[in-house]
């Protein structure tokens, strides 16, 4: 136990070698690259920084309306438009070098060949601590299946990149499975250092007047606190399926919900929704955490990682 007149509580932790001031970081998606939030917040403050998912060559999305609040959510099919790793290495990781957080990049394909090609060229870029494969896309030589619901292609994929990656790797899984742990055992299997999840759950929703859906591309992905328990419970079921860290993911605005996740045993966490209702969330949460730490007198975050009593 900790006497509140010593130093402040430790909230420092590591993911597969990466090391983090705090267990806090954006997902992917909800941060652009980094930059578009320095007038908000501290980056230097944040445990790391994820940026939103690369591909080979640029993207121009879904079309719109591509956004949908919902109760206690967002409906969101963007569809990971993004300035391709051309666009990125020119444009966006020159900020990055500048900022003394870990960077980790998020990254997909829509065939094996184009996950390795992008890992290959991240792979080179010695600021970047790590990568974050995006396993929620369909394998477009596979008649559209999505990589990541199927534990042999979640494998397959995650073995491939692999070859072409030395640096750390997490594989963020998609929570759209009957069982998240099958899954989770098989990326581990195939290589990755780490897993993130819960990506977004699918959804739908529809305008009564017009009777139509109300994004263009019919359904999208559920994020916000209402797919918390979900999460939490998806958490708590990869962790005791893996030996590997697991960063816990799905409607965290507070620090009570990140908490939730780092006690069933999640080694850190991923900050997104809560960044469009406000973008200084994670400076908040971070806070949280450490007066958290104080009030129940532990020295060190770490002993919480786990904790769960049943």
């Amino acid at each position: 136990m900790m006497d509140s007149r010593k130093k402040r509580p430790s909230l420092a932790v590591e993911i597969a070698g990466i090391k983090m001031k705090n267990p806090v970081m954006p997902a992917s998606g909800t941060f652009g690259y980094g930059e578009e939030y320095a007038g908000y917040l501290d980056l230097e403050g944040l445990g790391a920084i994820v940026t939103k998912g690369l591909s080979l060559k640029p993207k121009a999305g879904n079309p719109t309306p591509r956004i949908a609040e919902t109760t206690s959510g967002m409906l969101n099919a963007i569809g990971l438009q993004n300035v391709g790793i051309d666009g990125f290495i020119e444009y966006k990781l020159p900020f990055l070098r500048e900022v003394n957080t870990p960077v980790i990049i998020n990254f997909f394909g829509n065939t094996l060949e184009e996950y390795g090609e992008v890992a290959q060229r991240l792979s080179d870029i010695p600021e970047i601590a790590g990568v974050e494969l995006n396993i929620s896309c369909p394998n477009v030589k596979q008649g559209g299946i999505v990589f990541g619901t199927d534990p042999v292609c979640a494998h397959e994929v995650v073995a491939h990149v692999r070859k072409y990656l030395k640096k750390p790797l997490i594989a963020k899984l998609t929570p759209n499975v009957t069982d998240i742990a099958v899954v989770a055992r098989a990326v581990e299997e195939a290589g990755a250092d780490a897993i993130s999840c819960i990506n977004t759950i699918t959804g739908m929703a529809v305008d009564v007047r017009t009777r139509r859906p109300r994004l263009a591309n019919r359904t999208g992905g559920l994020s916000g606190p209402a797919i918390r328990p979900i999460a939490v419970r998806m958490v708590h079921q990869v962790v005791q399926a893996v030996k590997v860290p697991v960063i816990g993911i799905g409607g965290i605005v507070e620090a009570a919900d990140a908490l939730e996740f780092l006690i069933v045993g999640a080694s850190a966490v991923q900050v997104g929704t809560a960044n469009f209702v406000d973008p200084s969330a994670m400076a908040d949460i971070i806070a949280g955490l450490e007066k958290f730490l104080v009030e129940e007198g532990i020295e060190d975050i770490r002993e919480l990682i786990g904790s769960l009593e049943l």
